[in-house]
C-alpha cells in the first residue's frame, strides 16, 4: 500500500489485508472492538472480543484463552493457548452500530512458545491445501447449506412450528422466508461474501443458500460465517434458525452438499480419479461428515443417500456429477450435514481426492437407478455408509487414512459423542 493512503473496506469484493493495513484501517475508521474467531473440534464457533488498542499485541504475541474449557483443546494442566488473528480474513460486521463498530478476523491457535496447536482445524485444512499444491493440484469447494426457520413462542423460546408451509422453490406469499433470505444475502455481500443463489427447499420453513466455488479455506470460513449470519438475522426477525440434520420427523433433513473440483498444472482431467478416491474413503470419513447421532436419521431418504455410488444426474446417489464443462465441471457429495466441521470435512475430502489421483483409481460404473426405490437384489451390490455414529467412529478409529490426518485428540472427542 503506497504511502499513507486511506484503507477502505471494499463491499462485495474479497480483499486480503496485511497486518499494517488492518491496524491502519482500525485506526482510521474508529473501530472499537475486534472479534477474534475460531472453532472447536466440532466446528462450533467461538470468539473473544478485544478493544482496538490490544490489536498490536494480538498480532505479535496472541491473545490467551483457557483451552481446558473447550472440547478437545486440553485439560486444566495444559490449558494455555493463544489466538493469533489472520489479517487476510478481516471483515466488518455490518449489523453492529456505526459508533463502536466491530470487525472480525479468524485466528490460528498456537502454544505459548509459538508452535502450532495440532487440533487447530483451520491449520489442518491449510496443511491439506499445501499438500495438494506441492503436487501441482488446486481443489475448489462450493457449499450448499439447508436450514429451517421456526417460530418462537410468547416467551421467545424456539418451537418446532415452521415459519411457512411452502414447498420447493415456491414464491411469496407461500414462501415467507423470501425477505429473510434476501436480508441474509445482502448482509453477506456487505461483508464481501457473494452467495450464488437462495431458495425455499422441500420442507416447510426450509431454506437453502449456495456459494460459488472458492479456495478451500475461504469456502470453510464462509460456511462458518453463513451459519452465524442466518442465526442472527432469524433472531432479529423473531424466528429461530435450525441447521440440525433432522429437525422434523417425516420431513426432509438439512444437507450440507459439498461441490468439489480440481485443477492441475499438468492440464489433465483428474476429476474421475478424485471422485474415485472420495468414494473409496467416504465410509472412513463419515464420522466427520455426519458427526451427530441425529445425522443418521437423515441418511437414507429425502435425497440424503447412504449407499456408496455415483451418477451424472441421479440425486439418490452419494456423488452426483452434473452435466457441465470447463470451470463448472464438479462433483457434488450429498451425504454431509451442516453439523460437520467444514475445515475437517474439506481437509479429508482433499486427502481422499489426492489418494485417488496418486493411485490413478478408476471410478466404478455409474448407478442409474433410484436407490430409494431399488429392491434388495440391487442394493446388495453397493457398499453402505455407517448406519449410526458409533459405527462411523469405530470405522474412523480403525482407518489408517484417518489416523494419518486427524489428531488422536480430535478423534477421541468424536468417539465420546457416540
Amino acid at each position: 500500500m503506497p504511502g499513507d493512503a486511506k484503507i477502505s473496506m471494499k463491499v462485495g469484493v474479497t480483499v486480503k489485508y496485511s497486518k499494517r493495513e488492518v491496524m491502519q484501517y482500525v485506526q482510521e475508521e474508529e473501530i472499537k472492538f475486534i472479534r477474534l474467531a475460531f472453532c472447536d473440534v466440532f466446528g462450533r464457533q467461538k470468539n473473544i472480543s478485544i478493544v482496538a488498542t490490544e490489536l498490536p499485541r494480538a498480532f505479535e504475541y496472541g491473545i490467551a484463552i483457557d483451552a481446558s474449557a473447550i472440547a478437545g483443546f486440553g485439560d486444566v494442566a495444559h490449558s494455555d493457548l493463544l489466538l493469533r488473528p489472520d489479517p487476510e480474513t478481516l471483515m466488518l460486521l455490518p449489523w453492529r452500530p456505526e459508533h463502536g463498530r466491530v470487525v472480525r478476523m479468524f485466528c490460528s491457535i498456537v502454544y505459548p512458545d509459538g508452535q502450532p496447536f495440532p487440533c487447530d482445524c483451520r491449520v489442518l485444512l491449510k496443511q491439506a491445501v499445501a499438500c495438494a499444491e506441492e503436487r501441482g493440484l488446486q481443489f475448489l469447494f462450493g457449499a450448499e447449506q439447508e436450514f429451517y426457520l421456526f417460530r418462537r413462542d410468547e416467551n421467545g423460546e424456539p418451537t418446532k412450528i415452521p415459519h411457512d408451509r411452502a414447498n420447493y422453490m415456491d414464491t411469496a406469499p407461500e414462501d415467507k422466508g423470501e425477505n429473510i433470505r434476501r436480508e441474509i444475502c445482502l448482509t453477506l455481500e456487505q461483508m464481501g461474501i457473494w452467495p450464488e443463489c437462495a431458495h425455499h427447499e422441500e420442507g416447510p420453513g426450509q431454506n437453502e443458500i449456495d456459494f460459488r466455488y472458492s479456495d478451500p479455506l475461504t469456502a470453510a470460513d464462509n460456511a462458518m460465517t453463513l451459519q452465524a449470519i442466518v442465526k442472527i438475522i432469524a433472531e432479529r426477525n423473531g424466528l429461530c434458525a435450525d441447521f440440525s440434520p433432522k429437525p422434523l420427523e417425516g420431513k426432509p433433513g438439512n444437507g450440507f452438499h459439498i461441490n468439489m473440483s480440481v485443477k492441475s498444472t499438468d492440464g489433465l482431467d483428474h476429476l474421475p480419479e478424485m471422485v474415485a478416491g472420495v468414494l473409496d474413503k467416504v465410509g472412513e470419513m463419515t464420522a466427520f461428515l455426519n458427526p451427530t447421532r441425529e445425522s443418521y436419521s437423515r441418511l437414507g431418504g429425502y435425497k440424503a443417500p447412504d449407499y456408496i455410488s455415483w451418477s451424472k444426474g441421479n440425486r439418490s446417489q452419494l456423488i452426483r456429477i452434473p452435466a457441465a464443462a470447463g470451470e463448472y465441471r464438479r462433483a457434488e457429495l450429498r451425504s454431509p450435514d451442516p453439523m460437520a466441521n467444514p475445515y475437517l470435512a474439506f481437509a479429508l475430502m482433499i486427502y481422499a481426492g489426492l489418494y485417488g489421483i496418486e493411485r490413478h483409481l478408476e471410478m466404478p460404473h455409474p448407478a442409474e437407478v433410484d436407490l430409494y426405490q431399488a429392491d434388495a437384489e440391487t442394493l446388495v451390490k453397493f457398499r453402505r455408509l455407517p448406519q449410526n455414529l458409533q459405527s462411523a467412529c469405530a470405522t474412523a478409529a480403525d482407518s489408517p487414512f484417518i489416523q494419518t490426518y486427524i489428531p488422536e485428540a480430535i478423534l477421541a472427542e468424536y468417539r465420546k459423542r457416540a
